[in-house]
């Protein structure tokens, strides 16, 4: 491969060291996507990213999941956090996924969702992966390439937190159509927001919104909103962002119990039912 002249160090690039450069994103003669399983057949690609951990990231790809699932949509999530995977105890599948010839299917949660993750080709669900960013990486790939998903409308890929060698990985070798940033309400929000936002332009991925998780809880008694991490200035950030607020989120108790219990497709996710027009707009 030629050495990319677009970047500022140009002179001392080789091909290893070229194919997780951000700068590749300009130039069109290179692409790095990988071909979907031939038994796959899906219309749009959902990343859903945070610029760190904790902010419930897994949580809104579920509920995102589950709200196109109950709106009659073929849905499938694509669990690519190796390291920390939630998605299959979410909604109560375990595995081991089964293969044939052409590959690996995914596991079919109660609700009719498609998952696929680490934890389902482990012997042990609770085994850490210990394993360096190009191996977890090539997992990722394998994901896309190996699982035989079938007819989807949507996939949502649950990336792990930050702008590492995953989301490169899967903003380079998959069609993403376009991601929902998931964050949280504390000071350093807008910082860790543009990071995630910063990195998606580079790539020449669409922001399709901003969903903010932890907004408030609610007291039980008077029903009062208590902002437990302050102001929200998420309105804020959309507008110089321009990009839209999907949701505001509160912690609720009910949520976790369904989470726990295995059956997060049981829970209404009325806070971001705006998104669901937002990725319904990727078919006009």
């Amino acid at each position: 491969m030629a050495e990319e002249k677009q970047c500022a160090s140009a002179s001392s690039c080789s091909k290893e060291s070229c194919e997780g450069c951000p700068s590749l994103a300009g130039n069109k003669k290179t692409s790095f996507l990988e071909e979907a399983n031939p038994n796959s057949h899906i219309k749009h690609v959902i990343g859903i990213v945070s610029g760190k951990g904790g902010v419930g990231k897994s949580f809104v790809t579920s509920s995102l999941a589950t709200m196109m699932r109950k709106a009659g949509y073929k849905v499938g999530i694509l669990d690519a956090d190796i390291t920390g995977p939630s998605i299959p105890k979410m909604f109560g599948v375990h595995g081991p996924a089964v293969a044939d010839e052409n590959g690996s299917f995914p596991v079919e949660a109660e609700d009719g969702t498609k998952i696929m993750s680490i934890n389902l080709l482990l012997d042990d669900e609770e085994a850490p992966v210990v394993w360096r960013g190009p191996v977890i990486a090539g997992a990722v790939k394998q994901f896309w390439t190996d699982v035989q998903w079938g007819e989807l409308d949507y996939l949502f890929v649950d990336m792990p937190p930050g702008t590492g060698d995953v989301p490169l990985t899967v903003f380079q070798s998959l069609p993403i159509d376009g991601i929902v940033i998931v964050t949280s309400p504390q000071d350093l929000v807008k910082m860790i927001v543009k990071k995630a936002y910063n990195m998606a332009e580079m790539m020449g991925v669409e922001v399709l919104g901003i969903v903010e998780n932890y907004s408030y809880i609610i007291c039980p008694d008077c029903g009062k909103e208590i902002k437990m991490f302050g102001e929200s200035y998420i309105k804020e950030i959309c507008g110089d962002l321009n990009v839209a607020l999907l949701g505001q989120m509160p912690m609720d108790q009910k949520f976790a119990q369904a989470a726990d219990a295995g059956k997060i497709y049981a829970v209404e996710n009325s806070y971001i039912s705006i998104a669901k027009e937002a990725l319904e707009l990727l078919d006009k």
